[in-house]
């Protein structure tokens, strides 16, 4: 790649990684209906071994990889053109709050004005499942915030940092688990997260290592989850499953970190290939197009799950999934993603637009908000 050229690689991993979330939610939600209203859970509760896939489809390390790296050019070109960090940081806040902060707004008035109206209490359950996706945002959100601290550790102790990072999730992994002190899992949220965004600013870096060390990075993070995993101490999938002794990703556990090492290597494994593939016109093109849609699809797409699961129950009497699911949920999978996506695409065209866009060279996370390199 040349210097100064937009990594269409970069772009890719930002938004493939929101639109296998998307994708997960709207195949794969298992819905029912209970007394105190909706309730959402996962077919990996009921299918034996399928925790696997999730080493590939938890993808939320490899998100805020890429966004760390991101960030970090984007702050490079901002102190060059005179923007202090506060300017910088506060600037980067309000293009990814707003947007998340006019949905929350409209689902919060939606949700008061149907249990008023109606007296269904149930409505705040479908307000919070349709919102609870949001919450990575959040997190995101905070790392920006910590942008100045995390850009003095670079700057300071380069790798150490990383080491430092990576210590001390395991430190609250062994209080946590050990002791019994489940609270103090919660400093993971950013311990580990902060490791995920950290590790973004060695992109360039890991880029320009021989490839022995891309299959390094693979195989060490693969033999650190098998590790991990089999120890007995932590659960095999890489999301929450019903019937766990806990979640390795509510807080994250240190495995997430070794998924994260898995994921970086797995991608520059790849990386040769896709960027052949992504040279392409019409892959450019399809890349750039992905791009500016990500995050507003990301951002509606529980909104038009919801508008489609309630057309349904309004249509055809549908209403729950069955538990456990069978052979014919299944067989319907590669289907359940069309309703939700023709609901989406008018809310995204409605809304989606009234969100900030600049299609600059220093833009966001993607979609809308980012439709270039940082």
């Amino acid at each position: 790649m040349k210097a100064g050229e937009r990594d269409k690689y970069v772009d890719w991993l930002r938004a493939l990684s929101l639109i296998v979330v998307v994708v997960w939610h709207w195949a794969f939600t298992i819905l029912q209906w209970k007394p105190h209203g909706p309730e959402a859970t996962s077919p990996l509760g009921f299918t034996s071994g399928l925790w696997i896939l999730t080493w590939l489809l938890q993808v939320l390390p490899l998100f805020f990889y890429v966004g760390g790296h991101v960030h970090l050019l984007s702050w490079q070109r901002a102190k060059e053109s005179g923007v202090g960090i506060g300017a910088f940081v506060l600037r980067r806040m309000r293009a990814l709050a707003l947007p998340a902060l006019f949905l929350c707004g409209v689902w919060i008035i939606i949700g008061a004005v149907v249990t008023s109206t109606f007296h269904v209490d149930w409505m705040w359950r479908v307000v919070v499942l349709v919102l609870s996706p949001l919450w990575f945002l959040a997190v995101y959100l905070m790392l920006i915030a910590l942008l100045p601290v995390a850009l003095w550790l670079h700057r300071r102790y380069d790798v150490l940092a990383l080491i430092w990072l990576a210590g001390a999730a395991l430190v609250v992994d062994v209080v946590r688990f050990r002791y019994g002190i489940e609270g103090v899992g919660w400093f993971n949220m950013i311990i580990v997260w902060g490791l995920a965004h950290q590790a973004g600013f060695f992109y360039d870096r890991v880029v320009a290592l021989p490839r022995r060390y891309d299959f390094a990075l693979l195989w060490t993070g693969l033999f650190a989850l098998i590790g991990l995993v089999y120890s007995g101490i932590y659960p095999g999938s890489m999301v929450g499953v019903p019937g766990d002794k806990w979640s390795n990703m509510a807080p994250p556990t240190f495995v997430i970190v070794a998924l994260l090492l898995f994921q970086i290597g797995l991608v520059e494994v790849l990386r040769p290939a896709m960027e052949r593939v992504l040279a392409r016109p019409r892959w450019g093109r399809a890349n750039d197009f992905i791009n500016r849609y990500s995050l507003p699809l990301f951002l509606f797409h529980t909104t038009g799950m919801a508008i489609s699961l309630g057309l349904s129950w309004w249509l055809f009497g549908t209403l729950g999934d069955k538990i456990p699911p069978d052979l014919k949920w299944w067989l319907e999978r590669p289907i359940a993603i069309i309703g939700p996506l023709i609901c989406t695409a008018p809310v995204i065209y409605l809304f989606g637009r009234r969100t900030p866009v600049r299609r600059t060279r220093d833009t966001e996370v993607g979609g809308s908000i980012s439709s270039g390199h940082g």
